[in-house]
């Protein structure tokens, strides 16, 4: 048996970005969003944008700020208000319990010392069931059950997909020991509530998509029908990433760094295109965008120039 993801594609098209605070918005991220915009509009659909704020630690003070100017700065034009992921924490806690109420979720005392010997997978520690019988400690994760059953889906440009969680994660957390909501179970919650049919992302949250399948289906969710894209990468290999040093756009040239965003994303804008102002090369964008040149491609090599933007 192998647990399918439902598809939603018979329902009008509900894109979405949803960036995190955690610095200004950077290359690599203006390539997702830009995507996800174009995708949107080609199928005549909404383009949602939503904050990711949930996670304090990680967040820097202004970020949202400085990610939203920049969207629009950039000639991005969303659908209703700009949401915080935050604002939805009661029906984060009213998907828990559900989980709970249901035999699905159980806390967890486990230590980062107690997993130090725990077997690794290609997602990091997979998660040996300790606390599955009960929990004695008094601050506590929760964690969601899994089994050996294969979850699959298929991606837009990655094509037919399938993982097993017991073998790769475990139970993964859905309830930090923190208390804040870990991001598996905010993003399948959000995208529920605000009707999100497709995901277009980078391909490094592919591996996160199967745990958001099985939440979905414990939670009687659709699952949104899922793209992801080929990431930006500097010269070293790397996914551009704050974490990896990468910086903000370069805010005083937009119209050049939306050229380089569609030549990057193998669109083959015209050269004379680079004359022109954000709203024509939006216009050129929105009637030339196809999706399908990215097909089966994992990395997009960034030139230096724009490392540095």
């Amino acid at each position: 048996m192998i647990v399918t993801a439902k598809s939603t594609r018979s329902t009008p098209y509900i894109g979405r970005f949803a960036p995190s605070p955690t610095g200004p918005l950077h290359f690599g991220s203006l390539l997702t969003a830009v995507a996800s915009f174009l995708e949107a509009r080609r199928q005549d659909g909404q383009w949602l944008l939503r904050v990711e704020d949930i996670d304090p630690p990680r967040e820097q003070p202004g970020a949202s700020d400085e990610i939203l100017a920049a969207l629009e700065l950039y000639g991005f034009e969303w659908d209703g208000a700009v949401t915080f992921q935050s604002a939805s924490r009661a029906a984060h806690g009213a998907a828990i319990q559900q989980l709970v109420d249901a035999g699905k979720a159980y806390p967890c005392g486990c230590s980062r010392r107690d997993l130090a010997d725990a077997p690794r997978g290609t997602l990091g520690i997979i998660y040996p069931g300790i606390c599955r019988d009960g929990s004695s400690a008094s601050e506590y994760a929760l964690r969601i059950l899994t089994d050996d059953i294969p979850i699959a889906f298929n991606d837009q440009l990655q094509g037919p997909q399938e993982q097993s969680l017991q073998s790769d994660s475990g139970d993964f957390v859905i309830l930090r020991r923190d208390g804040l909501i870990a991001y598996q179970l905010a993003v399948v919650v959000d995208d529920h509530l605000q009707g999100v049919t497709d995901v277009v992302r980078g391909i490094d949250l592919m591996d996160s998509t199967p745990r958001q399948v099985w939440l979905q289906q414990l939670l009687g969710y659709a699952a949104p029908n899922y793209c992801h894209l080929p990431v930006a990468v500097n010269e070293l290999g790397q996914k551009l990433s704050k974490s990896h040093g990468a910086s903000g756009v370069d805010l005083q040239h937009p119209e050049g760094n939306l050229i380089l965003a569609l030549e990057l994303l193998d669109q083959r804008p015209p050269p004379e295109l680079k004359a022109s102002g954000i709203t024509d090369i939006w216009q050129w964008a929105l009637e030339s965008w196809d999706i399908a040149v990215l097909r089966q491609l994992t990395e997009i090599p960034m030139p230096v120039q724009a490392e540095e933007q």
